[in-house]
């Protein structure tokens, strides 16, 4: 069972997501754990304050690093302590799946100006969610649990799904389709339709890639591109410099069909 424990002042803001839908459902069934934890409740003084104006004058509070201590002393030993903080590494999906390997996992959600700086001495690493700031961490963790608890064994039915995922794969997600077959004259590809399963894979992966070219170029350097993606991607449009940016193996060479010998004529 991997633990998830979350300290913040709002713990309000993250038991939603901790009691509905699928997180909730793995909760129930055992899979998965999830603490709110108040760091209020660790302040030291009566009036349950847990911050204070900055050494140096400057707008705003900071959290104060005595607090995040204590409240983490409350927690039985945690495999990584994550700050969540613009300042962070990104979050990715290589990022979800090393941490769903873990047995708990500690997040640190700010407030105000954030934490006391001396608090990175607390923690296993930093992550942040994107390029731009949130007033607490609350979001982002609430991001980090429903990336990381869908990849514990168990918690989503089909124990395959989520490796074809966006950037599980190294690139984004193929169209899905579902009823009705005809909406406001769009309709299904009949690829999908039609029982191939081979064909619907090739054509899957297809799809990836042209989704992946257009929006997210950048992805394919690291996508471990297979020959067949290159012939692919070389009849989307792409040019040799840019197969050659990627990584791209060389497309294979067709075949040229065999040339039957001439039946020699048995002399009587």
């Amino acid at each position: 069972m991997l633990t998830f424990s979350f300290l913040t002042l709002f713990p309000e803001l993250l038991a939603p997501f901790a009691a509905e839908a699928i997180v909730g459902k793995a909760r129930e069934r055992g899979l998965i754990d999830v603490r709110l934890v108040n760091m209020r409740d660790f302040s030291g003084n009566k009036h349950l304050k847990v911050d204070d104006a900055p050494y140096g004058g400057g707008a705003g509070m900071v959290i104060r690093v005595d607090v995040a201590e204590r409240a983490l002393a409350s927690l039985p030993p945690a495999d990584e302590v994550i700050l969540l903080t613009p300042a962070g590494a990104p979050f990715t999906q290589a990022v979800a799946e090393e941490l769903a390997t873990r047995s708990h996992l500690a997040f640190l959600c700010g407030r105000y100006e954030g934490f006391d700086a001396r608090v990175e001495g607390l923690v296993t690493r930093e992550l942040s969610i994107g390029d731009f700031v949130m007033m607490g961490g609350e979001a982002a963790a609430a991001c980090v649990l429903e990336a990381v608890a869908r990849l514990v064994p168990g918690v989503i039915g089909d124990p395959d799904s989520h490796r074809a995922d966006s950037f599980s794969s190294g690139l984004l997600d193929y169209p899905e389709y579902t009823r009705p077959p005809e909406w406001r004259g769009l309709g299904v590809p009949e690829v999908l339709r039609g029982g191939n399963h081979a064909a619907v894979a090739a054509w899957r992966r297809a799809q990836a890639l042209e989704r992946t070219r257009q929006r997210r170029p950048d992805l394919l350097a690291s996508a471990a591109l297979s020959p067949q993606d290159s012939t692919v991607l070389s009849a989307l449009g792409a040019t040799t410099q840019e197969l050659q940016a990627w990584n791209a193996p060389p497309a294979p060479v067709p075949r040229r069909p065999r040339r039957k010998k001439p039946q020699e004529t048995r002399k009587e």
